[in-house]
């Protein structure tokens, strides 16, 4: 037990007076993966209901989710419209980071702070607003609405991603570039662009978690041939409960822990 006694950061804060810290951090990730690792069991049940634990095994549910029109059709609504969103989102929002960041402009800072309110406003009222807008526009129930409403949310995360690494990059080497003659769009994409391409990739692949996660909006906005896997789960949980459920909940795990461990190596690499 003697690292107890070695600093755990340049402060000479030793791991012993961090204890509680790390008491408290192993707490709050029991109670937030502890849910997951139920779910999974469970959705290897043969049982008609959920059931912890289950009593026989069986793949059942997952061959029921594979074969049934209705969850592909959902799932391949989702699948689409976070790669569009991805192709919308990623775009847009390395512009607005670039363009905030370079400007010096006295009043970039409270653009910027402007443009992430998708992410402080809560997503039910974001919603709400989205539904009757897009109502009167009739983009309700497509599948360009959706990715609009889903880009919204994702312009944010990718504005904050790109902001930092423009904020850890020597913006000298661009302006060396241009003053060489190259204009201001080709110093980006050949200068510029390489060395923050990691960071691009991490907030791709979080725009594309963003859209094939959300859920409020979804459930406002699409419908029918356009309902999204999570639209489609949460319209089941409120009409009847089978360990289908858990079985798509597991494969979403499963997406979403792949795609995260893609993202820490893309951090990884750029560091």
């Amino acid at each position: 037990m003697s690292w107890l006694s070695n600093p755990a950061s340049e402060t000479q804060v030793t791991h012993r007076q961090r204890v509680w810290l790390y008491v408290l951090a192993t707490v709050i990730m029991l109670l937030l993966v502890i849910p997951t690792l139920i779910v999974i069991p469970m959705s290897f049940s043969d049982s008609q209901y959920l059931e912890f634990p289950p009593e026989t095994w069986s793949t059942r549910w997952y061959e029921t989710y594979i074969n049934s029109a209705k969850w592909m059709r959902s799932t391949w609504v989702s699948v689409r419209v976070g790669v569009f969103t991805m192709l919308l989102a990623t775009p847009i929002g390395i512009m607005a980071a670039y363009a905030l960041f370079v400007s010096g402009h006295r009043y970039a800072r409270s653009i910027f702070m402007f443009l992430l309110t998708p992410m402080i406003v809560p997503v039910i009222l974001i919603a709400v607003g989205v539904f009757y807008f897009f109502g009167k526009v009739q983009l309700n129930n497509s599948l360009f609405g959706l990715v609009l409403a889903h880009s919204a949310l994702a312009v944010p995360l990718v504005m904050i991603i790109i902001t930092a690494a423009l904020k850890s990059y020597d913006l000298d080497q661009e302006r060396v570039a241009r003053s060489l003659g190259a204009t201001r769009a080709k110093a980006f994409f050949v200068i510029t662009l390489p060395q923050i391409k990691f960071s691009v990739i991490t907030a791709s692949l979080l725009s594309f978690l963003t859209s094939f996660d959300e859920v409020i909006v979804s459930i406002f906005v699409s419908g029918g041939q356009t309902a999204t896997l999570t639209k489609q789960m949460f319209s089941s949980l409120r009409d009847y409960i089978d360990p289908t459920i858990a079985a798509i909940s597991t494969i979403l795990v499963a997406i979403t822990t792949v795609l995260l461990l893609l993202v820490q190596l893309a951090s990884s690499r750029e560091k």
